[in-house]
């Protein structure tokens, strides 16, 4: 198996599986904007009208001509007449002249002879008719301008964009109460090994029971796919390459789970080859822990074998799953991650040339955050339901020292 000898980094292992995918087509659909939470928009949205659509107050007090409060102070105030009140969700129907104003409240639409707004807290009403400026106000001043959110024609959410309460928000203002989503892509899980049995057996004589296609399923569910478990497979070619091709027509990537022996890879390798062109792209990645992973193409279709240890399973799809899911839904990577930087509590050693992930559990101390790393083997799950998340120590890196701020990828 030479292509497994030759580890390939992980940067330049997802470089190969993106370009080797390219473009992908991606079926859409129009749901409810108010259930849309999650999706990832399918197309550029552009804005039906402007957002305000109207001068807006953004206070509570009374709209005038800025003309009129020129010079005001305490020791000197302006003396205006008031003539009525805008009702909020009207039209203003007062139309002002020279030293007229009218009570307005936040979000009031103003007379069309308005031009800004006086705050209550800089005025004093002396009777029904008569007011009190202490304050100038400019042109504009405490006003909304037509559009100053959102123009009529504008692009407001581009192609790519996870909707988020905001942006449902934003929709709703504008009157869009439907939006084109991408479908999510259905992802396929296999699970292989004559040593893996579901979670309600008992397990004895070498049994274990099945970890992988459950914690998979809930990761490819968090980061937008639709996870199919396609049952657990023996060691046995024929069989996995049957359950493989079903899976492989039926969704949209396939992910394999299996064991980390010579053998076992071999038969991961050998089913992912038979199910089209290009095939394995990557076949071992330089990234501890996760080194047996596969990365292929298929078809136009991805296709991922994960290891079987559930840590080394974690750490490569959080990696490798999720940006094929990315960009299978054609999502824009967020700026901002999930991260927090914390000092680290112990020295961690690492091999140079090669990409380390450890858990790590956080703690609280009086000058911040503390990273506890969490030594464990690769097939501990609960090391992993103790971390808070994971550290990265680069491949050009022999270790961490403690009191060294660290990046905490976290996880939910």
């Amino acid at each position: 198996m030479p292509e497994f000898l030759k580890l390939i980094p992980p940067q330049i292992a997802i470089s190969l599986m993106e370009d080797a995918l390219g473009d992908v087509k991606r079926s859409k659909e129009s749901i409810l904007t108010e259930e849309s939470y999650g999706f990832i928009v399918a197309e550029d949205i552009i804005a039906p009208q402007s957002l305000p659509s109207f001068f807006r107050s953004t206070v509570d007090g009374y709209a005038v001509r800025s003309i009129d409060t020129f010079g005001s102070s305490s020791s000197m105030p302006a003396f205006l007449e008031i003539i009525g009140e805008v009702e909020m969700g009207n039209s203003a129907l007062n139309e002002l002249e020279p030293g007229q104003v009218v009570v307005i409240h936040t979000g009031g639409m103003l007379p069309e002879t308005a031009d800004a707004v006086v705050m209550v807290e800089d005025s004093q009403r002396l009777s029904e008719k008569e007011l009190e400026i202490y304050k100038a106000v400019s042109h504009g001043e405490n006003v909304l301008n037509p559009g100053e959110d959102v123009k009529a024609g504008e692009v407001i959410i581009k192609s790519g964009t996870m909707i988020r309460s905001v942006e449902i928000g934003g929709l709703m203002a504008l009157g869009i109460v439907s939006v084109p989503v991408v479908i999510n892509p259905k992802i396929a899980i296999i699970s292989s090994g004559d040593e893996i049995v579901s979670p309600e057996k008992d397990v004895k004589n070498g049994l274990v029971r099945d970890v992988n296609s459950y914690m998979l399923s809930a990761l490819i569910s968090q980061w937008g796919g639709t996870p199919v478990k396609y049952g657990i497979i023996p060691d046995n070619l024929e069989t996995l390459l049957s359950i493989s091709m079903k899976a492989f027509n039926d969704c949209d990537m396939v992910v394999f789970t299996a064991g980390s022996s010579v053998s076992i890879r071999d038969i991961t390798a050998d089913a992912i080859r038979s199910l089209g062109d290009p095939g394995v792209i990557v076949h071992g990645v330089n990234i501890r822990p996760g080194k047996p992973t596969i990365l292929a193409v298929c078809k136009g279709k991805p296709v991922i074998g994960l290891p079987g240890n559930p840590v080394s399973a974690f750490v490569t799809a959080n990696i490798f799953v999720q940006n094929t899911i990315n960009q299978l839904l054609g999502m824009q990577i967020p700026i901002i991650e999930d991260r927090i930087i914390a000092k680290l509590e112990t020295n961690i050693s690492s091999k140079a040339g090669r990409e380390d992930w450890v858990p790590i559990k956080l703690k609280r101390s009086h000058d911040g955050l503390i990273a506890e790393p969490i030594f464990a083997r690769s097939n501990f799950i609960f090391s992993l339901v103790a971390a808070d998340g994971l550290i990265c120590i680069a491949p050009d890196k022999t270790g961490l020292n403690a009191g060294e701020e660290v990046i905490i990828k976290t996880f939910q």
